[in-house]
């Protein structure tokens, strides 16, 4: 069992993680000039070029190698507070070619660590409430064709991000690799998102999900606009890592989402607990509070200074947290994250009602070996022997069942080392698990099952597979994104090999490829996974019995 201290200590670096790795933002790309070398020097931006015909004017873009790129496109508009609503039309052509604001959040931190900064290399764009905006990469527009349609979901939790933080999110390569359309997006975030505002009045009954409905008035947007920019309404693919592979599985769970997404990739995020309405009540209650409103006073709310808002809604979530937890409630995260409301969410997102809402879509579902890795902010545990980590992990996880966990450990991982002992995940992998088995046994449509384990060579190899690092390979941007990756063959060939199976899974609803050995669906039976690593492989069942372990100690919660 954790400490309290110890506990605290990993709040915190997931908070870093959140605000720096963890919260994936896409890269602006024309306007920087790293990375870029793989690609032709040659943009045509003529406003005669590629001019697409949107329900609320024309766009116009810029075509790069091939590739017809739009940024910053507003899918919707909303007031503080306030249900998204219908873009506004404009006249004429207007420029669509630079990435638009992104959604106000909290100073990261992962700034402050040269490394993080150095691998991550953010792009944080700039912050402004009318944030509402998709970014679109396409083979091909105004050509009739119907391409595969690949919807991002950006990272960060609820609280931070955005369409275009790190270099791997950039769609270019992966639209020219695989003839799709990848589509990016920015919503409200944190109190701005999920602030539950809903014990003062109809008005504001929607508030504790106004980040979710803006996902989905960018997926009503792709609906109505997608065939113009030579993608295929009817074949939508939603996919997103970390706090975006919860939003594909909040999505899930979502009636009003259905028929805008026909197949799902959930990316270390298999996030299965929200909010529920008497805790988020109480943030929001506690918030307005804190501000001197009451109910007479509330819509004074509107105009408050963002930095005032969100400093007054942290520190209500902290005090709602401490009662929640003397509760029992303990979500995986606590504060800002959709509510279970029973109107835009009726249940929990692994329960059966939740589940048949979505039974037909297909489902892709995985995490990386080593996600949240202490090694990264105590270098000094990357010089610890054997018997070093077998000491560091009785004292802050396993106790005397610390053996016990060796053992089972070099029985799934029988080529591990010594960080790997320390530092393989056990904060998803168990819930990737759970939400392949639930799907499985209670659904009609395949569960596709993968672990990218794969090392990254940059500076000595202490980011092996964190979190994060399987994104420039979906992306096919392991160039683009060679400070994280390195930029090596071995790389570029894996990219190729993984982009090549989201593709093939968003074209089909089946990851198979060529290049990869076959890849079985997932069952509690044969516990198939695919391996992403320099040698790809099937393994069956390979860490049953470590999940096993894993569940029977409390999960971090952040």
């Amino acid at each position: 069992m954790l400490t309290e201290k110890q506990k605290h200590i990993m709040r915190t670096l997931f908070n870093f993680f959140v605000a720096a790795a963890f919260v994936t933002v896409i890269l602006g790309c024309s306007e920087s000039t790293r990375g870029r070398q793989e690609y032709s020097s040659v943009k045509d931006s003529s406003t005669e070029t590629g001019v697409v015909a949107t329900a609320t004017g024309k766009v116009a873009g810029y075509v790069e190698n091939g590739i017809h790129i739009y940024k910053g496109i507003p899918y919707a508009k909303a007031e503080r507070f306030s249900a998204p609503q219908k873009a506004d039309s404009w006249e004429g052509i207007r420029s669509s070619r630079a990435y638009g604001p992104t959604a106000p959040q909290g100073k990261r931190t992962g700034w402050y660590s040269d490394e993080q900064a150095f691998v991550f290399d953010w792009n944080d764009g700039f912050p402004d409430e009318d944030c509402l905006r998709v970014n679109i990469w396409s083979p091909g527009v105004n050509d009739g064709k119907k391409r595969p349609v690949m919807v991002w979901l950006h990272g960060g939790g609820y609280t931070a991000g955005s369409g275009q933080e790190l270099p791997s999110y950039d769609g270019l390569n992966l639209a020219k690799s695989g003839d799709v359309v990848v589509v990016s997006l920015n919503h409200r975030l944190n109190v701005l998102g999920y602030l539950d505002l809903s014990s003062f009045g109809e008005k504001y009954a929607n508030t504790g999900n106004l980040g979710m409905l803006d996902i989905i008035a960018a997926l009503e947007w792709v609906r109505d606009n997608i065939s113009a920019f030579g993608g295929d309404a009817s074949n939508v693919t939603i996919f997103g890592q970390s706090g975006g592979g919860g939003k594909v599985s909040t999505l899930l769970a979502a009636p009003s989402a259905q028929g805008l997404f026909h197949k799902a990739i959930v990316q270390s995020g298999s996030i299965l607990t929200n909010m529920t309405s008497e805790w988020s009540r109480k943030i929001g209650e506690l918030t307005a509070k804190k501000l001197g409103l009451t109910a007479k006073t509330i819509d004074a709310i509107k105009t408050i200074p963002y930095e005032q808002l969100l400093a007054a809604g942290e520190s209500a979530v902290a005090e709602v947290r401490k009662q929640a937890t003397a509760a029992g409630f303990e979500p995986f995260l606590f504060g800002w994250t959709p509510v279970v409301d029973g109107k835009f969410l009726p249940t929990q997102l692994n329960t059966p009602e939740a589940i048949n809402i979505s039974k037909d879509i297909p489902l892709m579902v995985g995490s990386t070996q080593h996600e949240f890795m202490s090694s990264q902010y105590f270098p000094v545990l990357r010089a610890f022997d054997e018997a070093q980590a077998i000491e560091h992990l009785r004292k802050t996880r396993y106790g005397d069942r610390t053996e016990e966990y060796v053992e089972i450990f070099k029985s799934a991982y029988p080529d591990g080392n010594v960080l790997d002992l320390m530092e393989t995940d056990y904060t998803f992998r168990p819930f990737v698990v759970e939400q392949a088995s639930e799907r499985v046994n209670r659904g009609n449509a395949p569960v596709y099952m993968y672990l990218f384990t794969w090392t990254s060579p940059v500076m000595d190899g202490v980011f092996r597979s964190t979190h994060c690092m399987e994104i420039p390979f979906v992306f096919n941007n392991a160039d683009l994104h060679s400070s994280m990756t390195g930029g090596g063959p071995e790389a570029i060939e894996l990219a190729e090999k993984m982009s090549g199976a989201w593709i093939n899974f968003a074209r089909t609803g089946n990851p198979n490829t060529d290049r990869l050995p076959e890849w079985e669906s997932y069952s509690d039976e044969n516990g198939a996974t695919m391996i992403f690593d320099n040698n790809c492989e099937m393994k069956y069942g390979h860490d049953r019995e470590l999940v096993e372990f894993y569940r029977q100690f409390p999960p971090i919660r952040f």
